[in-house]
């Protein structure tokens, strides 16, 4: 691990999204020298699925020696982040340092992915970070050792990185021109860089990408903990860089990065955005029990186009949030015949989504049917029961589930 040097005592750090993961490690990482941390996030009661609040947040940085303020933030607000930026200037006397690590994912492919996600992405991703850097930089130009420090990856521009997630990588590249030109409007003044993780952390998000038993193919937020200490002890001289956490640990004379796996000797998952394609990642999760969410689909299946996904155009067009909530279930079609292939309908979770593949999360009802059945079951012309007590359906799971799925069915045969 990279040690403490104490050149962060006394400094002021304001986190984005600091109650929980590589922004929790950052915080606890500067409170080792007697740092005040800000820890804006959302999260103020426990979460039924995710770990901490912004209050534990911040018992755990006065319990590692640094003084905290926890403050309620949706950073797509403009007033909570401004109440936030003053408080804390009312508490500590200024602001040294921004880390912005707040953010959103969500990867999926153009017509899978509802406008609520990509309007959640950019206002947190670019927006946010965006805002929060606009609020923050005139009391940052008063520091004595100012930087901003966005958690984004250098700017990839191989269109691998933007065909079956455009939406997500809009938004996290737009966090990196922020770096990019803030690094030159200020150059002298602030130093702005990007930093992000050669390997995938392991993080509550990570566990929602690539299940449970993905976090062996990981390291621990602590390796993003230290390179983002060793980058916000140099001078605002360093600016403009886009860092990869092994590459400035190495500088700093780390050569064991076993310390930070999560089960050392692990082969480990590289990370988005740098030279792995996205295809051999998805391989790589599934080669050690993982099931990847963004598994990219094949472009030589014959399901890819034609009949079958047509009708799953007519399905993302009529689902929604009331959908979702009236119905709670999770889909998996197993096609035969001419247009074989997997597909799944999630009817369980935001606005529902639909494509083809196996749904990132086990299926509560897997239908197993002929390409050409199923076709007329969604056009209205064959109703699932009759379709199952005749045999040219076959149903594993709950069967309520799959009685709700018909009057989702007849809606889409009245378009």
């Amino acid at each position: 691990m990279l040690q403490n040097t104490g050149k962060l005592a006394g400094c002021t750090l304001f986190i984005t999204g600091a109650s929980r993961g590589i922004g929790k490690a950052i915080a606890l990482k500067a409170a080792r020298d007697g740092a005040n941390i800000i820890i804006a996030a959302k999260t103020a009661e426990p979460h039924p699925k995710l770990p901490g609040t912004i209050y534990s947040a911040a018992q755990e940085v006065e319990a590692a020696g640094g003084k905290a303020l926890a403050c309620i933030v949706d950073i797509r607000d403009e007033k909570q982040v401004g109440d936030a930026v003053q408080k804390a200037v009312d508490k500590f006397g200024g602001i040294d340092i921004l880390v912005n690590n707040a953010s959103a994912i969500n990867l999926t492919g153009t017509l899978e992915t509802p406008m609520k996600k990509v309007d959640l992405m950019l206002g947190i991703n670019m927006r946010g970070t965006y805002m929060t850097s606009k609020m923050v930089i005139p009391h940052l130009l008063k520091s004595r050792s100012p930087h901003i420090l966005n958690l984004s990856p250098p700017l990839n521009l191989n269109p691998i990185w933007f065909k079956n997630h455009t939406a997500y990588t809009m938004a996290k590249y737009g966090m990196s021109m922020c770096v990019l030109g803030m690094a030159e409007e200020f150059r002298g003044q602030i130093a702005v860089n990007a930093l992000w993780p050669k390997t995938a952390i392991q993080t509550a998000a990570m566990d929602m990408l690539g299940g449970s038993d993905v976090g062996k193919q990981c390291r621990t937020s602590d390796i993003m903990a230290d390179a983002a200490y060793a980058i916000l002890s140099k001078p605002k001289d360093f600016t403009g860089h886009f860092v990869v956490d092994e590459d400035i640990l190495r500088g700093e004379g780390i050569r064991d990065f076993e310390q930070y796996a999560v089960e050392p000797g692990h082969p480990l998952l590289p990370d988005f955005f740098l030279d792995e394609a996205p295809e051999n990642l998805a391989k790589q999760m599934e080669q050690h029990g993982a099931t990847p969410a963004f598994k990219p689909p094949s472009s030589s299946s014959s399901a890819s186009s034609g009949p079958i996904e047509n009708t799953f155009d007519v399905i993302r067009s009529v689902i929604n949030e009331d959908v979702v909530k009236s119905t709670q279930g999770i889909y998996q079609f197993d096609l035969s015949g001419e247009h074989e292939g997997v597909w799944f309908l999630d009817l369980k979770s935001g606005a529902g989504s639909a494509g083809q593949g196996q749904p990132s999360v086990k299926a509560d009802v897997i239908m197993a049917m002929d390409s050409g059945d199923f076709s007329k079951m969604f056009a209205g012309k064959l109703k699932p029961t009759m379709a199952f007590m005749s045999g040219k359906l076959r149903i594993k799971g709950d069967m309520t589930l799959a009685i709700k799925l018909e009057k989702l069915m007849g809606h889409m045969s009245k378009l």
